[in-house]
């Protein structure tokens, strides 16, 4: 071997080769500690090895495990059935858990990650993480704490899922395990996510989740407190507190396996507090001596979980030292000739390869479940089906198009602020919870990210989530749920795991009487990005009805992630030219007649002159631009978007060769607004005609009537326009 040993790795071996034999105890844990000790052995080595093979320039990530493989006592007590959405040092666990598995290869599962192999069982290279299907580890690359709403969400709809009869992945006994740092227990997201957990608590509703805080007392280089985290949460009500020395692994085993039977029984949750040191600094590149003493250093080397378990097997005589240091050196050299093989395996080939792990895309198979006819309508909705109501306000299609979905799928779930009791701050929930019950549309903590979490665990769940978001400047202070972990969890598990969901949230400006930034966002940049994740904007009832309709079925056949964006101001309007014309209102379109599929716009009229595209509240107001257009001898027709990702870009294309001349007419902001990425496709596509917009400012919406200083508004269409056909 001619490669310098790391500190830790030489202390650890001159440590052990300094200790005598003993005899025999017969402890009753020492098949749990070999067992223990093969696992953390490892984990270290996976370590070890991950900066050897950075150093050669043929591996791609260094943040190790080590000083935290304690974290494979809390494998060993748990079921290899229990979900796991682990923190990113969890090689201990990992390896661990996959002991109880047939038929598993955890040392080449995270070799081929480090070395971005495509061949990698879960991510197929596309990043390092601990997750296997077959281990009940869902894969987490979580910026800081965002996995733990999450978790909780998946906790609360395992419970909810057995009260709907709707089957799970999972055993219905089963505890959910969510580990972090003690650094991340300090971000907003891990104290909410906690909150709602207790939240749940202590309403006696199922949250059978054990909280595992791996303690190592400093985040990258910031210092945690001494006394923290027992301070913060050793004494929360309704919260089982328990913690163990990473440095002793029978108290380790013990208290993990206390803390796991107290969730099980009692459906309640945890929070072990594992002490643990980090060893080898945060990752790879970090200079660690740059911001920590050597004393400092080196002193964590004595609290070695690796060392705490060779020293139990040595003092309980189930091991001689050179009996140790043999078992660690075999491992060595196991974890050497893996990666070696490693190396030798294909890596991603082409943007198509790497992309398809992104979502599924069967539009056939959308549009039939789409079409489909719910049962039970007479039931839902008695002697008037929707179709047969009369024209009906946008409020009034989402909702019946709601209660459609709900009685064609159990799995359905609708929740959000507000959403059951009153039936949404408009209304458009009302009278959901009557028909369905409260297991099924059921109001939560005013919190966003909470809400979002609940969805994504509950799509883990076996649930169909639809969540509201009450308006659109509340999703973001939660965007990352959808960003970060929603629009992820496909393709950083090559498809083995999805987010069903359809996010719905009420947006836009223009709303008479209730106004300001909060009531009245225009900012949607966040969410027009993100590879795979859709973005639906109806204007029109009829529309909105059959679009929903298609966001839950791509949400049930695909996994999509849909985000559903529903303009307030049009929530109740009835009338588009005239007061009392009913021009807004739409009748219902019943199932198997309308399909809106996702991408395609819908076109008002087929004028020659001048082409109008827009979406939501820039459709009433092109139609009356386009009217009084007319009047001036101008034949304009209006392209209504309807899908703000994945783009029309097919009809918008041919809506602008029609005429030659395009006005984008953009209620959003002109920087990162809607217009940017339509001029951009039309650019791309070659047209090559007149083109223009018009659009709000860059300004966050006022109070009151100065909201129309910044909002669009159709004198400015009018004029744009007039300009364009002068040009």
């Amino acid at each position: 071997m001619n490669d310098k040993l790391e500190p830790v790795d030489e202390h650890f071996r001159t440590t052990v080769a300094g200790w005598s034999a003993r005899p025999a105890s017969g402890a009753a844990v020492a098949g749990d500690l070999l067992a223990l000790f093969d696992s953390q052995a490892g984990s270290r080595h996976l370590d070890l090895q991950a900066r050897r093979l950075g150093a050669r320039g043929v591996g791609f990530y260094s943040i190790g495990s080590s000083g935290h493989e304690s974290n494979a006592a809390v494998a060993a007590a748990l079921r290899p059935t229990d979900p796991a959405l682990l923190h990113y040092r969890s090689g201990g666990f990992y390896l661990h858990r996959a002991r109880q598995v047939p038929d598993q290869h955890p040392l080449r599962d995270v070799l081929l990650g480090v070395v971005a192999s495509a061949d990698e069982p879960i991510s197929a290279g596309r990043h390092k993480v601990f997750g296997n299907a077959a281990l009940s580890v869902i894969p987490q690359t979580s910026t800081i704490a965002s996995h733990l709403p999450r978790a909780v969400g998946l906790a609360f709809s395992l419970g909810r899922a057995g009260k709907l009869g709707v089957p799970t992945p999972w055993p219905a006994d089963s505890v959910v395990v969510c580990s972090f740092g003690d650094a991340s227990a300090n971000h907003s997201t891990a104290t909410g996510a906690i909150n709602a957990a207790l939240h749940c608590a202590y309403q006696g509703l199922p949250m059978p989740l054990l909280l595992v805080c791996e303690d190592n007392g400093i985040g990258i280089s910031v210092r945690t407190p001494q006394g923290w985290i027992e301070s913060a949460y050793g004494d929360r009500a309704g919260l089982e507190y328990v913690t163990a020395d990473g440095a002793d692994p029978v108290q380790c085993l013990e208290v993990a396996r206390r803390a796991a039977d107290w969730v099980r029984e009692h459906r309640a949750p945890a929070f072990l507090h594992l002490r643990t040191v980090r060893l080898m600094g945060h990752a790879g590149s970090d200079v660690e001596s740059a911001y920590r003493s050597r004393i400092e250093i080196t002193a964590d080397y004595r609290r070695d979980p690796l060392l705490g378990t060779a020293k139990a097997l040595v003092d309980n005589g189930v091991l001689r030292p050179e009996e140790v240091l043999a078992r660690y050196e075999a491992k060595r050299d196991e974890v050497a000739r893996v990666a070696e093989d490693a190396l030798r395996r294909r890596k991603l080939g082409s943007a198509a390869e790497v992309m398809e792990a992104i979502c599924q895309d069967r539009p056939d198979v959308v549009a039939r479940r789409a079409r489909e006819v719910p049962p039970r309508r007479e039931e839902v909705f008695g002697d008037q089906l929707p179709e047969s109501e009369g024209p009906l306000t946008l409020a009034q299609a989402i909702n019946r198009s709601l209660a459609e979905e709900l009685a064609r799928d159990p799995r359905v779930v609708v929740f959000g602020e507000d959403v059951a009791r009153k039936g949404g701050v408009y209304g458009v929930t009302r009278g959901l919870r009557k028909k369905f019950g409260g297991t099924r549309v059921f109001d939560t903590l005013l919190d966003e990210q909470s809400i979002l979490g609940t969805a994504l665990g509950a799509g883990l769940a076996g649930l169909l989530p639809v969540p509201e978001i009450q308006y659109l400047a509340y999703v973001h202070n939660a965007a990352d749920q959808v960003r970060g972990e929603g629009s992820t969890l496909s393709f950083f598990s090559d498809g083995q795991y999805r987010n069903p969901m359809v996010v719905r949230i009420a947006g836009y400006g223009y709303q008479k009487g209730f106004g300001g930034h909060f009531h009245n966002d225009n900012s949607v940049a966040a969410l027009r990005d993100l590879p795979g994740v859709v973005v639906a904007s109806p204007s029109r009832p009829d529309d909105a009805a059959a679009m929903l309709r298609t966001c839950v079925a791509a949400a049930h056949e695909d996994g999509r992630v849909c985000v559903f964006l529903e303009p307030i101001a049009l929530y109740h309007t009835r009338d588009l030219h005239e007061t009392g014309d009913g021009g807004w209102l739409a009748h219902y379109p019943a199932p198997g007649e309308h399909h809106v599929p996702i991408g395609r716009a819908r076109q008002h009229g087929d004028g020659t002159d001048l082409t109008l595209v827009t979406f939501a509240n820039g459709v009433p107001m092109s139609l009356r631009v386009a009217r009084r257009l007319r009047e001036r001898g101008v034949s304009a027709r209006v392209l209504d978007l309807r899908w703000l990702a994945p783009l029309p870009v097919e009809d918008l294309v041919a809506a602008a060769r029609a005429t030659g001349r395009v006005l984008v007419v953009d209620e959003t902001r002109r920087s990162g607004g809607v217009s940017e990425p339509v001029v951009t496709a039309l650019v791309d596509a070659g047209f090559e005609g007149r083109i223009a917009r018009v659009t709000s400012e860059d300004s966050f919406i006022p109070l009151g009537a100065a909201a129309y200083h910044v909002l669009l508004d159709e004198d400015q269409i009018e004029q744009a326009a007039l300009a364009l056909l002068k040009s």
